[in-house]
């Protein structure tokens, strides 16, 4: 039986339901995903596109990876709040990034792999048994 967690956006407007666990759990240091997170990091949750219903309407910032390839920053036009990210690519495989964040259960978070660590800050501590990988 498929367990779901929901989630949504500060304001409340923007709410979503997927399947969990996810199939994956990371963080990400770019340096845009900390202007978009505010933060020294993002923490995402990685599910199957076909498993997220969304409710609420969400605007989108074209961003550009270091690819070149775009990567749409979706957010809460009221708020703000950042919701989850799309790439073509991760489209392709059908999976989604969901900002972990706004999950409304986040105690058993436990990201596994830390993506764009040259890009972290100096500060940022990471656990012994996570994989780290330095440019994505």
């Amino acid at each position: 039986m498929t367990e779901f967690r929901e989630g949504g956006c500060l304001c409340g407007k923007v709410r979503y339901r997927i399947a969990w666990p996810p199939l994956a759990q990371a963080t990400c240091h770019c340096r845009n995903c900390q202007k978009q997170a505010g933060s020294a990091l993002s923490v995402i949750a990685v599910v199957p596109r076909s498993e997220l219903e969304l409710n609420g309407g969400l605007r989108t910032f074209v961003d550009r990876g270091d690819s070149g390839q775009p990567v749409y920053r979706r957010f809460c036009p009221d708020c703000g709040s950042p919701v989850l990210t799309d790439m073509p690519k991760a489209g392709a495989q059908g999976i989604i990034f969901i900002k972990a964040g706004t999950l409304d259960e986040v105690s058993d978070l436990k990201p596994a792999t830390h993506y764009w660590t040259d890009s972290a800050q100096g500060w940022a501590p990471f656990p012994p048994d996570g994989k780290k990988l330095g440019r994505g």
